[in-house]
């Protein structure tokens, strides 16, 4: 097998999520090429301008959005943002603070109550046994 068999690659779909970038918003090289680990690597390690600028001003991907505004992707939906918002963007929503945004936060904020509430009795049920 040649050594370039065995180097992993990856479509720019992918590299960008685990980048946490929106695709669309890359350079177009980034977008028509494959990344290898050592290149998303290098990426992540020493990132270019181009990558500092869209993680820092987006426009961003949706987790990267919901996770901003405190809420699920699901709740992004439920509030009507199907799109990549900019920092700015989220910035005016979170002084807006429309009511569909302050809803889904008290969801999320009940999700996580109820995930931690559920870890703890796991935690007991497991040192009863022991």
């Amino acid at each position: 097998m040649s050594s370039q068999q065995s180097t992993q690659t990856m479509k720019p779909a992918t590299a960008a999520k685990k980048l946490g970038v929106y695709l669309p918003a890359t350079p177009a090289e980034f977008q028509e090429g494959v990344v290898s680990r050592a290149e998303l690597n290098e990426l992540q390690a020493n990132p270019p301008e181009w990558l500092r600028e869209l993680r820092q001003n987006g426009p961003h991907p949706r987790p990267v959005v919901a996770a901003k505004l405190g809420v699920s992707i699901a709740g992004l939906a439920r509030g009507g943002v199907t799109e990549a918002l900019t920092t700015e963007q989220i910035e005016a929503l979170k002084q807006e603070r429309p009511e569909w945004l302050e809803k889904e936060r008290a969801t999320q904020a009940e999700v996580r109550k109820e995930a931690v509430r559920i870890k703890n009795l796991q935690q007991e049920k497991a040192a009863r046994e022991d």
